[in-house]
């Protein structure tokens, strides 16, 4: 910095006197910037109160420095904080982007133990959380009040899947059993057994042509089922008749995720051996591809959560962003990492390493930008896909490991699972 000469000369001025009111052990020093500077000691001072009063005006100035130092770093560290709050409010073009901000609109608590899973109603605005008591209990998202508790499982329930339509709920458990209940009067109608050991995960596969035919507004949307289990393989299953139709064995270990494209064309599958397996839903089920890269348990996968995979009238650039956008996977990890694949090419097209403890759960936004994500970490983390960066983080999300997310494709809710024993709903502006 460059000081002008009045302000050198009352900055040498000031110094002087501080140092002639120390006393005599600094009388060589004031002598000393004296002898350097004579206009330093020309201004006369009468009295020791004018001495006084220009060493305490100095003092004054000195200090003010480092308060105005904290004050700053005070400012940056609220900027820094408004920005994630913040963060969610629309784009300059006035579209709103439907991401998570803090705080959570409602804590729900009632489980005795650790909760696994959590799932959105596809039409209502109702949450269900699974957890290792062995219950699954239904929430009101919008009053956040508990309205029923599912009872059946005799041991931890690690996934949920409703049917299309809503209609019905599936559940998976380690006590070897899938379980169909009647969302309408909340009781099982169905258990399907076959696996050896815990099954981690279960999906309804959507056939949009048998929901098309029928004028049932009772109709499931779906006519199979898939579930995944420690045994290291997946099942298919007849929804009407709770028979296993087909069983994959491809997995060399323990099958911890599924995920199946809203037009139920195929569903991909991982877990412990850290590769993601790519199947076609029709015919005799093959294999059409494997996504390798992971170093580390794969914990959760995802395909776009969207209502409908194509806008058949798009045109343009608009078309192929659609076309692109429902090629994504999204898959999340123990090695902290979150990736996203490309389908059609069986690629990894970007690697995002932003949390610090194991990732537990992955949604790709229905808009295709973004990845939502949970961690050991504590935190839910939104990261923007073509910007490559964590637009937005809610840190200490639970008190405890966050397990599970959950988001409705057009409706502004999404919830998370905790260890903590609780779930919370989340506003999406």
């Amino acid at each position: 910095m460059v000081l002008t000469d009045r302000q050198r000369s009352d900055l040498h001025s000031g110094i002087y006197e501080y140092l002639m009111s120390q006393g005599p052990a600094f009388q060589k020093a004031a002598e000393a910037l004296a002898e350097a500077d004579p206009n330093a000691s020309a201004k006369p001072t009468a009295s020791k109160s004018a001495t006084s009063s220009a060493s305490t005006l100095l003092e004054k100035k000195w200090t003010a420095v480092s308060r105005l130092q904290k004050k700053v770093m005070d400012l940056e560290k609220q900027i820094s904080q408004s920005a994630k709050i913040h963060g969610h409010r629309p784009a300059a073009n006035g579209e709103r982007r439907m991401l998570p901000r803090p705080p959570a609109v409602h804590t729900l608590t009632g489980h005795r133990a650790n909760v696994t899973c959590v799932e959105v109603h596809p039409v209502f605005t109702v949450a269900v959380s699974g957890s290792e008591d062995g219950t699954i209990k239904v929430w009101d998202h919008e009053s956040g009040e508990f309205v029923r508790t599912l009872k059946g499982h005799t041991n931890t329930v690690h996934c949920l899947s409703f049917t299309p339509t809503g209609t019905h709920l599936a559940s998976s458990s380690s006590d070897l059993s899938v379980k169909i209940w009647d969302f309408s009067t909340y009781t099982c109608v169905r258990t399907l057994r076959g696996h050896d050991h815990t099954i981690s995960a279960v999906k309804f596969i959507p056939n949009p042509s048998s929901l098309a035919e029928s004028s049932d507004d009772s109709h499931p949307g779906c006519t199979h089922l898939a579930s995944a289990s420690r045994d290291h393989t997946i099942k298919f299953w007849d929804f009407e008749t709770g028979f296993c139709v087909h069983t994959a064995t491809d997995h060399t270990d323990w099958v911890r995720c599924l995920a199946v494209k809203q037009d139920g064309s195929m569903i991909a599958s991982s877990g412990n051996d850290t590769c993601i397996i790519i199947w076609a839903t029709d015919g005799d089920r093959k294999k059409t591809c494997e996504l390798r890269g992971h170093e580390h348990v794969i914990e959760s996968i995802s395909f776009v959560n969207a209502p409908k995979t194509a806008k058949v009238h798009e045109r343009g650039s608009a078309a192929k962003n659609i076309e692109e956008v429902n090629d994504y996977l999204a898959s999340g990890s123990r090695d902290r990492t979150v990736r996203l694949w490309s389908i059609s090419g069986a690629t990894c097209l970007s690697v995002f390493s932003f949390h610090e403890n194991w990732v537990r759960s992955v949604i790709i936004h229905p808009s295709g930008k973004y990845i939502i994500s949970s961690s050991d970490d504590r935190s839910i983390r939104v990261i923007d896909i073509k910007a490559n960066r964590c637009m937005r983080s809610i840190e200490c999300a639970h008190d405890h490991f966050v397990c599970s997310i959950a988001m409705h494709h057009t409706l502004p809710i999404l919830v998370s699972g905790s260890v903590d024993q609780s779930v919370k709903c989340w506003a999406l502006e």
